[in-house]
Formats: C-alpha cells, structure tokens, sequence
C-alpha cells in the first residue's frame, strides 16, 4: 500500500503542481499587478515544491498545514496584485525637460515639458472648467504656476477587472503575449474638466488646432489614453488638445427636477447632456485661448472615436456650437441618422431611469443623490450612456438638423472599420455562437420577423460560407456603418466636402475591430506596447493616415504631396479604403442600407 502511495504521489503531485503553477503563471499576467508579487509567489511555488517533497511522508496535520501556508501567501499575493493608482505622466520618458517660460492662459499659467527630442511643447491637466454634480460647468481661475507635467484625473467611472481588459487582449491577439509589466490605474475624480494640449515648438501662430473628444460608451475613457497621444499630429504642425468630460451617471443623468433647477439658475431648461455641455465649454475655452499657445481659434477641427464621434456628431447638430470650429472627423459612430442604433435616447426613457437610481440610493430628492458618495453612485446598475433631446444643447433629433441645413462643420471627413461589432456581440453570444442553423431566428430576434427574414435572404450564402462572420458584419453595418452612411449624405446634401473611410488593415492586436484605427490615425503605433502586433505595412499605413488626419486638420482636404488620391464621397459612391490597399473601395452594404431604412422606418411608424 505504502509503495502504491509512493508512486501516486510522483505521479500526481508534480501534474498538480505543474497545473497550478501555470495557472498561477497566467493570472498574474492578467493582474497587470506589481512585479514583485509575481516573483514573490514564484519562490513560494517553488519553496512549496520542495518541501512538500522533502516532507511528503510527514504526517497528515504536518502536510495540511504546508498546504493551508501556501493557500494563504498565495491568496495574500493576489490580493495584493492589483494595479497601483496614481498620477499618470505626459512625458514617455524620465525627468522630462521643462520648458523655460510657462504658458500664459486667460485663467492662469501652466509649466510645461517637452517631448524627448524637444520638438513638441506639452502642457497637460489644464482645468478648463469646474463643475458641480449635475450642474453647468463653471468658468475656473487659478492664481500661482500649475504643474503640466501630469494628466488630470480620469472622469468617474467604473473600473472593470484588469483580468477581463487582459482576456479581451487576449481575444483580440488571439495568443497569449506576456509581459508582466505593471498597467497602473490612474487617478479618477468628479473633478475631472481638464484637457492637454500638445503644440509644435515653434515660434509660429495662428496654428490649426485639432480637438479630440475620446469614447467609452460615454461611461468610461480619458484624455490621456496613449493611441491619441498628440506628440505625433503636433510634429506635422498641428495643435492637438485632447478634453476629458462628465461620464455615465455624472453626465448623462437626466430628471425634471433638473430642467427646472437649470431654467431658474441659468434660464435655460436642459437636463441629461452634462458630458456634451462639458465638451462644448471646452471648445469655447479653446476659441478663447487659442492664441495664447500658438492656434488659430478660426481653424478648428473636432474629432472623436466610438462614443466620441457620437458626441461630434451632436456637437456639429448643436446651436451652441456655431461657430467653435470649422470642420470634423467621425471615427465609428454616428448619431445622424432618422433614428440613432446607440449613445441616443428619449427623454422619457432617460427619466425612468432616473427614478429607478432614486428608488436604488433610497433617495426622495435630487438634493439626497447629490449626496451619495461619487465612488457609491458611480456603481449604478442602471446604465446612463446616451444623449437626449433636451432642447439646449440638443434642439432637434441630429439628423433633422442637416435636413433643415443647420449643422455648423464645413467639411466632414468620417468613416468605420471592417470588424465594428465584433467586440459587442461575441461576448453576447459568447456560450452560443451564430452559426448557420440558428441564424435566421436570430436575425428575426434582432429585428423583426419581416426584415429579418429579408436580411436573412440577402446574406444567404454568406451565411452558408461563414453564419458568425455575416452575423456580425450585419450587426457592424446596424450599429456603425450606416450610421456614416447616413451622416456622409446629408452633409453631402448640404454642400459641403466629405472624405468617407473603412479601415481594413490587420495585425495581430485589434485589427479592425472597434477602435482600431486610433494608434495609425494619430501615429501611436509604438505606444501601444505590442510589438509583436505590427510590421512595416503597419507603419507606412501609420504615416499615411497621420498625413491625412493633419491635413484635412490644415485645410479641409486630406489630400498631400506623395499621397494615394482621397476623393471627395459621392452619394452611394466612392469609400477610401485604408488597410493593406488605399485607394477607392466599392461600397459593399448599399443593398443591406436600403433594407435597415425599411425596418427604421418601420419603427419610427409604431413609435
């Protein structure tokens, strides 16, 4: 018996041993925590090992201690693996060079640092405004020189598990790229108004400026996210200033009270785009601005990507916009269009929400929830990520506002990726993927009966090639694509220059899913950390499409010397395509365009 035990124990201990250290191996990865908890539960597994060896024929009490030792210290290392959370530098490199004179700002002076070989001036965390929960934002001073060697807080928002940010990548790489190399958490704060800007060195005026709104489902994101850095389009003689804005609950929160509270303190009656406010004040603080740090406050372009291209959208569709800025570029979402898939909601639907988070914060009064702790209401179980139509900021649904020759950009280049909906939909049929059998059915769930089945017919052999591609590529086309279809032709109809885009380059990190244009567009390929993701098509690609950004930044026309021809869109015409090729692409979805019109139709009807 003794033997049999000997022998089950070489066998089965160092499998087990072996399995536990390799998951141990991976979660740590996945932790993005401190290094050094890693190395410390490397020498337990391995001091566990060898006594549990040593020792294996002590008695039971002596080895359920050894291994309630090691469950405990291992426990204690991943509670402790967690990422740190601290201020975040908007210098890539140590002890950056500050610049000698500090900027002078209407509202004071900020110190700023140069980028590593002193080409671009940064000045980040300059507070734009203050703003109190649930109110205007405020014009802010501030007396003595503020330190701009550091990004201001993020926006509240809640922090999802860097285990599941680290699984998506994994998802995304499809493999498994391990660094151990700690992802620090920065700050977060309801004192969050603050924007950075990045400017060329140099003693020239009257520079275009380029203002980058960033996404997040208008629940998470920052200014300081490294695949917008602006070092790059500021070495191509580009101000880039990148903003930050209320988020989720803070900016998006909606109730009567509000409106009325609004129309006795400011005498407009709004509630419900706090975050869209925030967005346009600091366009109004740049205009002021603008030539105090080099810029042309009459040479303005908007940009944003994902939720931040919906709040371009709205901001081109706003009256108090007019005449802020002079063109924008819309990067994977869109809310002009008769009836927006996302990032768009009534008011009606907007106050339900609201009571229910009265209702979940025991609270009687808006006055109560104001003073719930932001870390508690942040944690809301009710979502608030869309836009209403407040009549302030918002007087018309967006995209009557270009039926009746209202929107405020004069030139408009804006586009999508291949994958968009990828992201969003795996993880909702995660345990049940789309496949030709089950297809149809849910086709008609997404939709309806009737277009379902009519979608269904049109992508019929495609299902039959590959049912969980179609699927997805419909859903992209829903969510993404034809909301630039729709946004491209009206400005088209007003007039104006339009520059239509699909990204269609890939690699081995997020390719063409959703957002993964950002690092070429504004050249941060090299700060994403995934070398192993990108070659040199990757970085000519990166060149090209900075050259276009700055460009169309400069003058409205993304064309250049030494660049592929971008022609001006045409309604159900011309898309450039930027991947592998660039140059005219066939738009491939006219067919499928004509069919959600029908079923949005449909739905505006029964409304």
């Amino acid at each position: 018996m003794k033997k049999k035990n000997h022998l089950l124990f070489w066998i089965l201990f160092p499998i087990g041993w072996t399995l536990i250290t390799a998951l141990l191996v991976f979660y740590f990865d996945l932790a993005n925590g401190p290094l050094v908890f890693f190395i410390l539960e490397l020498v337990l597994l391995v001091a566990f090992f060898i006594v549990r060896t040593l020792f294996r024929n002590r008695k039971f009490l002596f080895r359920l201690f050894t291994w309630l030792g090691f469950l405990s210290l291992t426990v204690a290392f991943i509670s402790f693996s967690q990422p740190t959370v601290t201020k975040k530098s908007a210098a890539y490199y140590s002890n950056p060079t500050v610049i000698a004179e500090p900027l002078n700002l209407n509202e004071g002076k900020v110190q700023g640092i140069y980028n590593k070989d002193k080409t671009v001036e940064i000045y980040a965390g300059i507070p734009y405004a203050k703003a109190e929960r649930w109110k205007f934002p405020k014009a802010y001073t501030w007396e003595g020189i503020r330190d701009g060697r550091y990004f201001g807080p993020r926006s509240m928002q809640p922090d999802n598990s860097p285990v599941i940010g680290s699984l998506v990548d994994i998802y995304s790489e499809k493999g498994w790229h391990p660094n151990y190399q700690m992802q620090p958490l920065q700050e977060k704060s309801e004192d969050s108004l603050y924007l950075n800007i990045w400017k060329p060195n140099t003693d020239e005026t009257n520079l275009p400026i380029l203002v980058y709104i960033h996404g997040g489902s208008l629940t998470t994101g920052a200014s300081s996210y490294e695949s917008y850095n602006g070092e790059s389009i500021a070495k191509t003689g580009v101000i880039m200033i990148t903003i930050q804005y209320r988020l989720n609950v803070f900016g998006y929160f909606a109730h009567p009270d509000l409106k009325a509270e609004a129309l006795e303190e400011e005498g407009h009656a709004t509630t419900g785009n706090y975050g869209l406010l925030d967005q346009i004040f600091a366009l109004k603080w740049i205009n002021e601005n603008a030539s105090n740090f080099g810029g042309n406050k009459d040479n303005i372009t908007i940009a944003g990507e994902s939720a931040g291209s919906s709040s371009v959208s709205a901001i081109c569709a706003s009256p108090l916009a007019k005449n802020l800025f002079k063109r924008a570029i819309g990067e994977s979402s869109s809310l002009v269009i008769k009836r927006p898939p996302h990032t768009y909601r009534t008011t009606d639907d907007a106050y339900k929400i609201s009571n229910n988070i009265l209702k979940e914060f025991n609270c009687s009064s808006i006055e109560e929830l104001r003073k719930v702790p932001a870390s508690r209401l942040v944690n809301t179980k009710y979502k608030n990520q869309e836009m209403i139509l407040d009549g302030y900021a918002l007087t018309k649904n967006p995209y009557q506002v270009y039926l009746d020759g209202e929107n405020n950009e004069e030139a408009l280049l804006n586009g999508y990726n291949v994958k968009e909906a990828d992201a969003f939909v795996v993880p909702t049929f995660l345990f049940s993927p789309t496949n030709k059998n089950n297809a149809k059915e849910r086709l008609i769930n997404y939709f309806d009966q009737e277009f379902g089945e009519k979608i269904y017919n049109l992508y019929k052999d495609k299902i039959e090639e590959n049912a969980f591609e179609a699927f997805n590529e419909i859903i992209s086309v829903y969510w993404f694509i034809q909301p630039h279809h729709s946004w491209s032709n009206a400005a088209l109809n007003r007039g104006i220059d339009v520059y239509r885009y699909q990204f269609t380059k890939e690699n081995g990190f997020h390719g063409t899913y959703h957002s993964g244009e950002m690092p070429y567009c504004y050249g941060n390929l090299k700060r994403q950390n995934k070398s192993f993701a990108y070659d040199e098509s990757d970085y000519q690609l990166e060149k090209t499409m900075v050259s276009y950004w700055s460009n169309f930044a400069k003058t409205g026309n993304p064309n250049g010397e030494g660049l592929p021809t971008w022609d001006k869109y045409v309604s159900n015409g011309n898309v450039m395509e930027l991947g592998s090729h660039v140059g005219p692409l066939e738009d491939k979805y006219l067919a499928l365009y004509d069919l959600l019109d029908g079923f949005i139709d449909k739905k505006i009807a029964s409304m």
